[in-house]
């Protein structure tokens, strides 16, 4: 299976200085595939003539060293060749139907550089004692651009990959990358076979329903909650308190000075912090769940994260006239919302549990919150209040966050057994390589196994344009 690391490492002002600069040359040449892209799109609109005359889609990057851009050649080539294979790989999601057109990157955020084997090596130091691998050092850079070694504190084992990602935001550096340890991990149809031979009872003992929330982020229908602790939250609201000091203040002053980019700074670690601690959050708690040996089947709520968080829409009187429209109080549901880490416990007890041989699904949440768990009972008026549930024809109290997750588990035990819990068939773009040894991404398990062709939108709008699912252009081709 498939192990990612994400570890921290510390370059010396030089190198982080040379990092830098690859991180500009790499983004500059994904952009400028971007334009050239976007120029021949409008160019093919605007003259008849030349309708059809579309950008190649390929990684060529050598037409934008120029006189213009002298500062290209002082970066390794392989830093460029990558850039422009990370904007073939965007297309490729683009042709998958997994994402839009590649769009600009910005010189805000966190921002990265990928780097392949040729310019980076992993050596391995040896205990003196024992004579075993104790720790592994990183050397990056070729003879003629030399970066050296470059300090990082593993906090835990691993083995070398082909690529990695080397990102800073904020000013905290961090190397990532992935490997395959070899340990086989079983597909999610293989785990939904094994849960369908269980009876319903005892697919129900090992089954636990999720319920997402505000007050509690996550409450489990054995009783257990998860979500911050006290002293989190506190550390938050003070964090989030020094945030927006910090961006009146950097409102306030000249824009590109040295005051301006010291608040900047200060705002971006204050935001650091709360992504940080939600992280982390997100992590034990899957963690937690995954390894239970009490459950096998883990069942959430099917929540529109996007659409519950949408801006509130202005409304008007019958005269024209603006009124209220709870913006406000909305816009601070938004952010609770965003902070409480349902996306990303989610997402990591997904890839956890299948890991462990487990199963994380979805069921629909219409009327959880007011259906009874020990009757069936649904109306409004169960829900008595935000954590109190009263059932008005059996009387049975309880949580209403617990009897919510109850309700769900048992949605989620249906679904299995029924048979209707079928995984579509994921869409994936790889990197791969041709016979020549070029670095080029194609959609995976998207492409029918004869190639062809099929109609897709080049320009935008409506119009179709005929194009091969190798996605490459033809040598013969001119834009």
């Amino acid at each position: 299976m498939q192990i990612g690391n994400r570890f921290r490492c510390y370059p010396t002002p030089a190198q982080a200085q040379t990092l830098l600069a690859w991180i500009g040359c790499q983004r500059f040449i994904y952009n400028a595939k971007v334009g050239e892209d976007r120029y021949f799109r409008r160019f093919a609109r605007q003259s008849l003539s030349h309708t059809g005359a579309f950008a190649p889609i390929d990684q060529q990057y050598s037409h934008f060293k120029t006189e213009q851009t002298p500062w290209l050649g002082g970066v390794p080539s392989q830093i460029l060749r990558n850039g422009a294979v990370l904007w073939k790989q965007a297309y490729g999601r683009y042709f998958s139907k997994l994402a839009g057109r590649p769009t600009t990157h910005r010189k805000t955020g966190e921002q990265s550089v990928w780097i392949t084997s040729e310019l980076f090596t992993f050596k391995p130091v040896l205990n003196k004692d024992t004579g075993e691998i104790s720790s592994h050092t990183l050397h990056i850079g070729t003879p003629k651009f030399a970066l050296g070694q470059i300090k990082f504190t593993a906090h835990k084992d691993f083995k070398p990959a082909a690529s990695i990602h080397i990102s800073i935001h904020a000013g905290r550096w961090h190397v990532s990358f992935n490997y395959d340890d070899g340990v086989p991990e079983p597909s999610v149809q293989q785990t939904t076979e094994y849960l369908m031979q269980f009876t319903e009872r005892e697919l129900a003992a090992v089954t636990v329903g999720l319920d997402r929330g505000i007050n509690i982020p996550l409450a489990a229908s054995d009783g257990q909650t998860f979500g911050f602790t006290a002293i989190q939250d506190k550390r938050l609201l003070a964090h989030e308190r020094h945030k927006t000091r910090w961006q009146r203040r950097q409102a306030r002053r000249s824009k590109g000075s040295k005051n301006w980019a010291k608040a900047k700074r200060k705002v971006a670690r204050y935001q650091r912090y709360g992504a940080d601690v939600r992280r982390d959050v997100a992590h034990k708690t899957s963690f937690n769940l995954a390894t239970d040996p009490r459950y096998k089947l883990f069942v959430f709520e099917a929540l529109k994260v996007a659409n519950m968080t949408k801006r509130a829409k202005p409304k008007q009187d019958e005269q024209g006239h603006w009124i209220k429209n709870g913006a406000a109080a909305k816009s601070g549901l938004n952010k609770a919302i965003l902070a409480s880490t349902w996306g990303k416990t989610k997402e990591f007890l997904g890839y956890k549990a299948r890991r462990s041989g487990k199963l994380a699904i979805e069921v629909p949440a219409f009327y959880s919150s007011q259906e009874c768990a020990a009757c069936g009972h649904t109306h409004s008026d169960n829900r008595v209040s935000q954590a109190e549930f009263v059932c008005q024809r059996c009387n049975h109290t309880g949580h209403a966050d617990h009897n919510a997750a109850a309700i769900i588990a048992k949605r989620g035990v249906r679904l299995v057994l029924s048979g209707a819990c079928v995984q579509k068939k994921s869409k994936k773009c790889g990197i791969l390589k041709n016979k020549v040894g070029e670095v080029i991404s194609e959609p995976v398990a998207s492409v029918p196994s004869t190639l062809g062709e099929t109609e897709v939108s080049r320009l935008g709008g409506n119009i179709p344009a005929h194009w091969s699912l190798t996605q490459e252009t033809p040598a013969t081709a001119k834009a």
